[in-house]
């Protein structure tokens, strides 16, 4: 060890050593070290003196040991190493907020001083930036900074358990199941610049979130959404009356014969060579061409709604808005009989097939308010009134057999009414929106409906059954015709075009663009059908081939839209009706 006696700044420095020092650079360090110490001691003695010894600057400096290496440096006089200095006292240090401490420095600075009784001038900026607000104090507020931690904590802990459900959850590698999950959950099946695997991935998020079963239950929703969807468009059966069943026997045995003589007489008409079919074909579209308007009449106030041939021919009946029907002679259009009942828009009036006895009923019209009314050949006034309807009854139709009446409703169903037992025997529903028009086959077995909904049905009378359904049109359907040859449907619809279907192969067969508005009414020659009658309300009619639906003659010289129309029964008269308020018949020169 080496000790250094010092007395003062001045005094020399001897080394204390049973040994002399070989290290002269040692001594020269320390004798710079403690030189630099004292000067610094004696700063702090002048700074802060304190007690006893606040006069005696050295009295304080001895008090100080201090040992650098091995050598202890002490003042005045050497220390052995065995004696042990005074303990400096370490500062308190303070963890967490000095807001008390520093409200207690700040009060006792704004206290003046005792010795003058005025504030410093440090003590006057403080308070003068207090006041200016350029210096802010807390008021007790505290920030909790423990809750938000937990918060923060909380929400690291929910992300972590919400990516170890997504590791667990198994997503199909198919993109188009994937695609139905995002469907199913309402989310957008695809985002832009997303592949097949960042859509997987964002499924697989998604589960995480909502959890996996909410896949599954969505499915199951939609499960039973279309099973109910599937249920509402089954068609369904209810037990009718006893009548009813009685009805479906006497339409088979009505039928059945019918049709044979009908197949009987296609087969006849086949055994005919293809020369003399040509030349009757030419013949009639010859006649066809040559369609002239030999009569037109202004048949009521308001616009004629339709118009119906009577079975031989000879007489013409027409219905208006205005409530009236009217019965005229033809071919010189002459006004017979006034039929007065409805009391509003009348929407049909058709005659009854084999009528003997002009006292019976021969006539039946449907008005708008529901009503539907028979009249006879000999009387002005209804004959009767069929009940049951509570909304509009666009159009009637007679069975061929003349007992059967079907109406049709704007409550989205059809009804078919006897007459021998004054009954309803069938209130049929399947159309989803209101049935505008209906027909019956010529065999007496079928009868086609059609509706708002775009759609047509065909509907075995023997049955119940819907035996095809008419898919195709774009809008609605306003008319429909069965062919005499029994296996040929038109329909007429408001997308301006009339439909052709098979109904041996229950397909359309062709679709006529015939006309550039909706079309009212389409028609079959009621002998052979050898051509197509249309009528639509861009005010004109058209007569077209059958087969090859060829446009033969277009009949125009309406001013208004042509609202019905109609072919006698020998094929040589075609009546017109408009919303002109006239009607017009067309004969071949």
């Amino acid at each position: 060890m080496h000790a250094l006696d010092a007395t003062g700044p001045n005094t020399a420095f001897t080394c204390a050593c049973p040994r002399e020092c070989s290290r002269p650079l040692d001594l020269l360090l320390l004798l710079f070290t403690s030189r630099c110490f004292l000067v610094v001691l004696s700063l702090f003695s002048r700074l802060a003196p304190s007690g006893r010894d606040a006069c005696n600057p050295e009295a304080d400096s001895s008090r100080f040991r201090y040992v650098f290496g091995s050598c202890v440096v002490g003042s005045r006089g050497s220390m052995s190493d065995e004696e042990d200095g005074p303990l400096v006292k370490k500062a308190r240090v303070f963890y967490g907020s000095l807001e008390e401490k520093e409200r207690e420095r700040l009060s006792a600075e704004s206290k003046p001083s005792p010795e003058t009784g005025v504030q410093t001038g440090v003590q006057t900026g403080i308070q003068a930036g207090i006041q200016a607000g350029n210096i802010n104090i807390s008021s007790g507020e505290t920030l909790e900074i423990e809750e938000r931690v937990s918060e923060r904590q909380h929400e690291v802990l929910l992300e972590f358990e919400r990516r170890r459900r997504a590791r667990q959850i198994t997503v199909s590698t198919d993109d188009t199941e994937v695609k139905a999950g995002l469907r199913a959950l309402g989310e957008p099946i695809t985002v832009f610049g997303e592949g097949p695997a960042d859509r997987r991935e964002r499924l697989r998020s998604i589960l995480s979130v909502v959890g996996p079963d909410a896949l599954k239950k969505s499915r199951k929703d939609e499960d039973r959404v279309r099973r109910t969807h599937d249920e509402c468009s089954q068609t369904w059966y209810h037990e009718g009356p006893a009548f009813l069943e009685q009805a479906r026997l006497w339409l088979a045995h009505y039928s059945l014969p019918r049709a044979m003589k009908r197949l009987e007489n296609a087969r006849l008409q086949k055994d005919v060579t293809d020369a003399t079919k040509a030349m009757k074909q030419q013949e009639l579209h010859k006649g066809l061409r040559n369609l002239n308007n030999f009569c037109s009449q202004i048949g009521d106030d308001r616009p004629i709604s339709f118009c119906h041939f009577s079975p031989d021919s000879k007489v013409l009946a027409t219905a208006s808005w205005s409530g009236l029907c009217k019965l005229w002679s033809v071919p010189d259009c002459n006004l017979i009989r006034t039929l007065r009942g409805h009391n509003t828009n009348v929407g049909a009036i058709v005659f009854r097939p084999k009528v003997v006895d002009s006292s019976d009923v021969s006539l039946a019209s449907c008005a708008a308010d529901g009503s539907v009314k028979l009249w006879n050949m000999e009387s002005d006034e209804p004959v009767a009134d069929i009940e049951g309807h509570t909304e509009r009854v666009p159009r009637v139709a007679w069975h061929p057999s003349g007992r059967f009446l079907g109406t049709t409703c704007y409550d989205n169903s059809w009804r078919l009414w006897d007459l021998q037992v004054q009954e309803e025997i069938l209130h049929q529903e399947g159309h989803s929106k209101e049935v505008h028009d209906i027909h019956f086959h010529p065999d007496g077995s079928l009868t086609a409906t059609g509706g708002l909904d775009s759609f047509g049905r065909v509907w075995d009378l023997r049955t119940g059954r819907c035996v095809m359904f008419l898919e195709g049109h774009l809008r609605e359907i306003y008319s429909v015709n069965f062919s005499p040859n029994g296996h040929h449907l038109a329909t007429g619809s408001a997308d301006n075009t009339c439909k052709v279907w098979e109904l041996r192969n229950r397909r359309c067969l062709y679709t006529i663009p015939a006309h550039q508005n909706l079309l009212s009414a389409v028609r079959f020659q009621p002998t052979d059908g050898q051509f197509l009658l249309t009528g639509a309300y861009d005010n004109t009619a058209k007569v077209w081939t059958h087969p090859g639906w060829m446009p033969l003659k277009t009949l125009a010289g309406h001013e208004g839209k042509v609202m019905g129309l109609d072919v006698s029964a020998d094929g040589k008269l075609i009546a017109t009706c408009s919303y002109d308020r006239t009607f017009k018949l067309w004969m071949s020169e």
